[in-house]
């Protein structure tokens, strides 16, 4: 994880693309049987490659110009749902997933054999990810939190051009399209620290793409593996194995889960946490400069990433979630005060193959040393997003919009 960002107090990340005379489709997921909001589904447009992520109340709204006749909604856990959609009401729907629980039967793979699983999925990697490259529309958000209120936002529609995933990530770039930001007004809420994330994110911690992140022989060395409870994604069944660290290295390590496809062995889904065991190492991994007299404390740095199989059959990044909680306090200062920041990105869609897929420029593409909050304008047009597909804000960022507007 060695790309840089700015925290103003603020993180960002990303999703999107455009379209004219747009139709929406827009309402909230829930668990069958409990009825909660279910956060984080994947809701698509089936037949258009048209996709969005429901926020954390489990409200979605997804855009599209593309007729479509049916729409697939479907999280970690639950049985993919398919919502027909002719005669429905498109604006207040409620999609209920079931949830599934499953059992592995005639194993392919045991306790003892966990390590030679990941194996065998790393070599299936040039098999069951696009070796073409590809130039994907995406929605990035960063947010940040002093204790339980937002203090900062920034949200922007940006381009990712990534190359085969037998490349390497060397020539993969993102490019800002526009965005907008919002920060606090009071001095107080204000601290410039520089952390990992960014919208290059979406380059560098493409896990399956970058073996540096972990699935590389040496890093995999330092872990222990084990099988755990199988689970379903997209009514697919998935292998999934823990990694816990094993030895002690001069850099903090990580505790991981990977998800693997018991049909293809593609990975599905990568969660990284990092070990908080040692404070020092963790702040090493997790902070690059702060200002003079605050002291660090740091507390989560975790990463989610999700892939998506496409209409070919090959698999493809489709979402990504990076989470810093931290403490900071001021010598000479009794009061200690928790921060949160957040860097979302999702990919809305892709370019076909009757689109340019030149590669960005270097000159029009995001650097590692830049701020996504210092290349975006403030929050001024109502009508900002139009066609695009964002991830709609929960009701508490909707409300801490409203207040930093209302504060400048």
């Amino acid at each position: 994880m060695k790309r840089l960002m700015i925290l103003t107090i603020a993180l960002w990340w990303m999703c999107t693309a455009v379209w004219c005379q747009v139709s929406v489709v827009s309402g909230h997921v829930v668990s069958a049987t409990t009825g909660e909001h279910i956060k984080g589904a994947s809701v698509r447009a089936s037949g258009t490659g048209i996709a969005v992520v429901a926020n954390d109340d489990g409200f979605f709204s997804l855009k599209t110009s593309t007729k479509f006749q049916q729409l697939e909604v479907s999280h970690l856990g639950y049985f993919v749902e398919r919502v027909q959609m002719e005669g429905r009401d498109a604006s207040h729907l409620v999609i209920a997933l079931r949830p599934t629980s499953i059992q592995l039967q005639e194993l392919l793979v045991t306790v003892s054999n966990a390590r030679e699983l990941v194996d065998m999925a790393i070599e299936r990697i040039p098999q069951n990810y696009s070796r073409q490259p590809q130039l994907y529309h995406c929605f990035y958000r960063e947010s940040a939190m002093k204790r339980q209120h937002y203090i900062s936002v920034a949200e922007g529609i940006v381009d990712m051009y990534k190359t085969g995933y037998i490349s390497g990530t060397g020539r993969d770039r993102v490019a800002i399209l526009k965005g907008r930001r919002l920060l606090s007004a009071k001095t107080s809420d204000t601290l410039s620290v520089k952390v990992l994330g960014g919208p290059v994110g979406a380059v560098s911690l493409d896990v399956v793409k970058n073996p540096d992140v972990l699935l590389n022989p040496k890093e995999l060395s330092y872990y222990e593996m084990q099988m755990e409870t199988p689970v379903s994604i997209d009514d697919r069944r998935q292998y999934v194995v823990s990694l816990e660290p094993r030895v002690v290295t001069d850099y903090a390590l990580n505790h991981c889960k990977l998800y693997i496809d018991q049909e293809t062995l593609a990975f599905t889904r990568v969660i990284i946490s990092l070990d908080m065991a040692n404070q020092e190492k963790a702040t090493r991994a997790m902070l690059v400069k702060k200002p003079a007299g605050v002291r660090f404390r740091p507390k989560e740095m975790s990463l989610l990433v999700d892939y998506r199989r496409d209409d070919d059959g090959m698999m493809h990044l489709s979402y990504q979630r990076m989470t810093f909680r931290f403490n900071c306090d001021w010598r000479r200062k009794l009061l200690t005060t928790s921060f949160t920041a957040v860097c979302e990105l999702a990919v809305t869609s892709k370019a076909t193959a009757d689109d340019d897929l030149r590669s960005i420029s270097g000159r029009n593409s995001f650097d590692s040393r830049d701020a996504f909050f210092d290349k975006v304008e403030y929050f001024r047009d109502p009508k900002f997003w139009l066609d695009y597909n964002i991830i709609e804000p929960t009701e508490s960022l909707d409300k801490a919009v409203e207040r930093l507007l209302k504060k400048r």
